[in-house]
């Protein structure tokens, strides 16, 4: 059995893994794990994730949880162009710099506002009170301008002149918020065009098939009620 990828493209994680991989032109077994049936917890996949996440990797006997570890292990695998992951000391260790950031800045205020805003509303009936929501939009529009001063600044892409993994998990986490109507990149145009470069760099056709059920999630039908508990109760923390 040669590699197999499980996820589901609603996560934003799965997408960055989805984009490296297609665009690098690694060859796998795409294993749909749909996380709002809560596939992530059947036997099958506790088995090759103990952890009940996605994105997961198994290539022959080797298993592998965690988009980084997955997107550094194809780098390296594959052999894949020296600016996805930079052999360099210190431009790979930019690219660390920013994968080590964004866990618990930007997908915290990324995740949350789609659940507040989008997911909350249209799968579980839940609607957060509008300060909630207010609290969460303030925080993503500070890790905007973190990730503009800190990370862009006047360069190209987030870690250089070229695209890394870098920016395919930004922009990825950054489509979220996009999604649930948010106006990420309307008054930042650095942003915007950095956008439209790593676009053009991945490929505009592979970024809107790797999106397209993101962007449809706003016609999802709401859960039956034994799936919208079990998932409220996942998600509580994205809400509040």
């Amino acid at each position: 059995m040669g590699l197999e990828l499980y996820l589901d493209l609603l996560s934003q994680p799965c997408r960055a893994v989805y984009i490296f991989a297609k665009k690098n032109g690694i060859p796998f077994e795409l294993r749909a794990v749909e996380l709002l049936k809560g596939q992530q917890h059947s036997d099958a996949f506790v088995q090759v994730n103990p952890l009940r996440k996605v994105p997961a990797l198994k290539d022959g006997d080797f298993t592998l949880a965690e988009s980084v570890a997955i997107l550094l292990y194809l780098s390296r695998k594959y052999k894949a162009p020296d600016h996805w992951y930079p052999q360099d000391l210190q431009a790979g260790a930019r690219v660390d710099e920013y994968l080590a950031w964004q866990h618990t800045a930007l997908r915290s205020s990324c995740s949350r506002a789609v659940w507040q805003k989008l997911l909350g509303p249209v799968l579980l009936g839940v609607q957060v009170p509008p300060e909630t929501l207010a609290s969460t939009l303030a925080e993503l529009d500070r890790n905007l301008q973190l990730l503009e001063d800190k990370f862009l600044k006047d360069q190209a892409f987030l870690t250089g002149p070229h695209i890394s993994v870098a920016d395919l998990v930004a922009i990825t986490e950054l489509m979220h918020p996009v999604s649930a109507g948010c106006q990420v990149f309307k008054s930042r145009p650095k942003l915007a065009v950095w956008r439209q470069r790593v676009e053009a760099a991945v490929g505009e056709d592979l970024f809107q098939e790797a999106h397209a059920a993101l962007m449809k999630a706003k016609d999802l039908p709401p859960l039956d009620l034994a799936m919208r508990e079990k998932l409220k109760a996942a998600v509580q923390v994205l809400l509040q």
